[in-house]
């Protein structure tokens, strides 16, 4: 896919259209941070916002949707707004209260993307499947009602998904998983295509910790920009649909153009077997045994 802006969109299975970047939230504080970062990230031109329950800012982040429209004009069809079903809220009626919740805290008509954000988390670990299968099937509904314009998963792994697909109704058109350069996850990647799914990238930086690393700068260097642009275009070339968190307005910006460059076959190599050691990147979990 050859992109050119933020704003250029990929086709999910069931036809809806997703901007090829999103801007994460994940670790932006409720309050004035959530809201200035998401209203900057708004006016320099993202049209996708990535939140969750779980990041407690649902109410900041919507505010800066909802202030953001009203001032530019921009119409709600124009953007792309995704949260995610938290691990207490697992079952039919819970599932059904929370996306209600994340509605009014959004202060939105419809989500565009709702995920399941964990699939065995510890509160439901003796009977996840039937979890899943029931908060799902709220989540079905909510998607028959408009409420829900697509359905996806989040860090699930290949005995989730297959646990899951069969009672689904409504396919799952997204898996987001962590990838940024070491942590690549091929054969859950290919097996989440394979089911007709995209993959978008969290923590495309590793949670910033790529950014003091030796080799990726070197690399940045190389290209001329900067250790953040060049992790969020690897996750680009692989097809990836990245989600870069900033709370400072400059590289929100910066973020943003990764467009004009392409990293050699050979550099991907490279990127895909970095070492983390002394990084600070948390390592890849196992929902399995994850405590939360």
């Amino acid at each position: 896919m050859s992109f050119k802006n933020v704003t250029d969109t990929i086709t999910l299975s069931n036809k809806v259209k997703i901007p090829c970047v999103g801007f994460g939230t994940w670790q932006t504080p409720d309050g004035d941070v959530a809201y200035n970062s998401v209203m900057a990230a708004l006016e320099y031109g993202y049209r996708h916002i990535d939140t969750a329950t779980a990041y407690g800012n649902e109410e900041s982040v919507g505010a800066a949707i909802n202030d953001f429209m009203k001032k530019s004009g921009v119409k709600r069809e124009e953007l792309f707004i995704t949260t995610k079903l938290w691990n207490k809220h697992h079952s039919y009626e819970l599932a059904k209260n929370a996306i209600e919740a994340s509605l009014r805290m959004l202060g939105l008509d419809y989500i565009d993307l709702y995920l399941i954000h964990w699939p065995n988390p510890i509160a439901f670990r003796d009977h996840w499947q039937e979890a899943n299968r029931e908060s799902w099937k709220a989540m079905e509904e909510a998607y028959q009602e408009g409420k829900l314009r697509a359905l996806g998963l989040s860090n699930f792994r290949a005995h989730h998904i297959d646990e899951l697909l069969g009672s689904a109704k409504v396919m799952p058109v997204i898996n987001q998983i962590k990838l940024c350069p070491g942590i690549c996850q091929d054969e859950l990647v290919n097996y989440s295509r394979g089911l007709g799914m995209e993959i978008e990238a969290y923590s495309p930086m590793g949670t910033g910790g790529l950014l003091s690393d030796k080799t990726i700068a070197k690399l940045a260097d190389k290209y001329s920009v900067s250790s953040a642009q060049l992790c969020i275009r690897y996750s680009l070339q692989k097809g990836y649909i990245p989600l870069p968190k900033s709370v400072t307005p400059e590289r929100i910006k910066a973020n943003m153009d990764v467009f004009g460059f392409d990293i050699d076959i050979d550099d991907i190599k490279v990127m895909d077997t970095i070492s983390h050691e002394g990084l600070g990147i948390t390592p890849n979990r196992d929902p399995d045994t994850t405590t939360f």
